[in-house]
C-alpha cells in the first residue's frame, strides 16, 4: 500500500517476489522467533544492502568435486543415492540423447 506524502509515515510500496514453499517457512519461523516479520526482514536486508552499496554479505559459486565413490563412506555413498533417487521420483531428469543433443547445439557440433 503507497502512503500519502505528508501523512506522517514514509511511502511504501509492495514488492511481490517467488520463494521455494520450504524456503519461505523456515524463514518465517526464524523470523518469528528473532521478533520479526517477513516485510520487516526484507526491509532489512535492503536497507543493509543500500548501506553496503551491494549485497551485505559474500555471494560466490559452490564449486563441487565429481564425487568419487572410491573417496566415499557408505553412508556418504547412501546420501547421494538417496539425491539421486529423489530427483528421478520428482522428475529432475533429462534422457542422455536430450543431454547429448543440448551439447551438439550448445557448441555447434553437427548431430551424428
Amino acid at each position: 500500500m503507497i502512503k500519502q506524502e505528508g501523512d506522517g509515515m514514509m511511502s511504501t510500496t509492495n514488492i511481490n517476489i517467488r520463494v521455494n514453499t520450504e524456503l519461505k517457512k523456515s524463514a518465517e519461523l526464524l523470523f518469528a522467533d528473532l521478533g520479526l516479520n517477513m516485510s520487516t526482514a526484507i526491509t532489512m536486508f535492503l536497507k543493509s544492502a543500500v548501506n553496503h552499496n551491494g549485497i551485505p554479505f559474500e555471494v560466490k559459486r559452490v564449486v563441487r568435486d565429481p564425487l568419487a565413490l572410491g573417496a566415499m563412506t557408505q553412508d556418504q555413498l547412501n546420501v547421494e543415492l538417496e539425491k539421486a533417487h529423489q530427483d528421478v521420483s520428482e522428475g529432475r531428469i533429462e534422457s542422455a540423447g536430450a543431454v547429448f543433443s543440448d551439447v551438439r547445439s550448445e557448441f555447434g557440433l553437427d548431430n551424428p
